[in-house]
């Protein structure tokens, strides 16, 4: 069938809509990226230097790192990938980003101390491998958590709240009302 030979339905309508959020996810994804992929500088770097400079075992210097990373990260994905989204209730974003970031840093460093205590893993080169394996896996479960439950979306406006909508029914419903009865429309 044509696109045009759709008849009645509104096909093309949903197929937009699935469009347009894809897209958006796919803008989200790229600067959910763009944050962390500093951020896993920022979070190698730290572990690196922790390392260089200081006797820590490897678990806690990348736990340090991690700390580091997730405060950078916070600072990226509120005022870069998410300015956008719903900034009411900043307590409540801060306390779920933190038990998000909590658990990717158990996580991260969950699979860092099995290689390092389970396998005997402790080489600098093998140390950065799983460091880098856990930041992956965690950050898996953290762009998941974060646009789930941290940086929510607004609300999105009623389609049909316009003039013509108005017409059609619809304005008792955008005001709070009580929706009529739906009228039959005969051609």
């Amino acid at each position: 069938m044509g696109r045009g030979s759709s008849g009645p339905s509104t096909a093309p309508a949903p197929r937009g809509t699935v469009r347009q959020r894809l897209d958006q996810l796919v803008r989200e994804a790229v600067k959910f990226g763009a944050v962390g992929g500093a951020g896993l500088l920022v979070n190698l770097l730290v572990f690196n230097l922790v390392r260089q400079v200081t006797d820590l075992q490897v678990v806690r210097a990348s736990v340090i790192a991690t700390v580091v990373a997730i405060i950078f990260n916070y600072l990226g994905f509120r005022y870069f990938t998410y300015r956008d989204r719903d900034r009411s209730g900043r307590t409540k974003e801060m306390s779920l980003f933190l038990l998000f970031s909590v658990v990717g840093l158990v996580i991260e460093n969950g699979l860092l101390y099995t290689a390092t205590y389970g396998f005997g893993w402790d080489s600098r080169l093998q140390s950065n491998v799983f460091k880098f394996l856990g930041i992956g896996v965690a950050t898996l479960f953290r762009f998941w958590s974060y646009r789930t439950w941290v940086f929510r979306a607004l609300p999105a406006r009623e389609p049909g709240t316009g003039s013509a909508a108005a017409g059609a029914g619809a304005g008792p419903v955008a005001r709070g009302g009580a929706k009529p009865p739906a009228r039959q429309h005969v051609p």
